[in-house]
């Protein structure tokens, strides 16, 4: 069962759009408005989890995870877009502009086929060969879906710290940017890799 939790830590902590996001919500000093966010990934992750592990994964097929993608990547670069408007304020006095929401956090991890690809092999895998079933299930999905939440939330925090040491709102306005070069390239990334090939191969 510690096999669970490690492969658990080991997808879910390493960075990703999701924990990019969250690093930038720390920098900009919006940690304290995160925890919806947070809450929408853990939540995305449980239903997964629950889904996969009760259902297995027969329903899951391959034209199905291809659409899938191709809106997680679209999804990705408007938050890419959201990111790069956002206002660099070091105003602590100032409302912090809305970024991301409990729906944001929700959709982007539904809409994240790495995601599912990280979750099949817990649900139909891991949990089967532990016994996992039933009511123990839904509990170890909770779990699971308790440390998803806490991915973002743990990049939040790293990029709360390095916010309060950054005094210049053009650095904040500049890793803005950055962060969301990076989510384009990542949504560029799983289109090429989940979709593209996918279908070129199936043509």
């Amino acid at each position: 069962m510690l096999a669970i939790v490690a492969y658990a830590l080991g997808v879910m902590y390493t960075p990703g759009p999701v924990n990019l996001l969250g690093l930038n919500v720390g920098i900009n000093g919006q940690g304290k408005t995160s925890l919806g966010f947070c809450l929408g990934v853990g939540l995305a992750m449980l239903l997964y989890l629950l889904v996969l592990g009760w259902a297995g994964a027969a329903w899951i097929s391959q034209d199905s995870l291809v659409l899938l993608s191709a809106l997680g990547c679209a999804y990705i670069l408007y938050l890419a877009y959201k990111v790069a408007r956002a206002n660099a304020t070091l105003d602590t006095h100032a409302p912090a502009p809305r970024m991301l929401s409990f729906r944001d956090g929700l959709m982007m991890q539904l809409l994240n086929p790495k995601a599912m690809v990280a979750t099949l092999p817990i649900a139909t895998l891991q949990f089967p060969a532990e016994g996992i079933q039933g009511m123990s299930l839904f509990i170890w999905a909770l779990g699971l879906a308790a440390l998803a939440a806490g991915a973002p939330g743990s990049y939040v925090v790293i990029g709360s710290l390095l916010g309060q040491r950054v005094r210049q709102p053009m650095f904040i306005k500049g890793f803005n940017w950055i962060m969301a070069g990076l989510l384009v390239a990542v949504s560029l990334s799983i289109g090429y890799e989940h979709v593209w090939l996918v279908v070129t191969a199936q043509n």
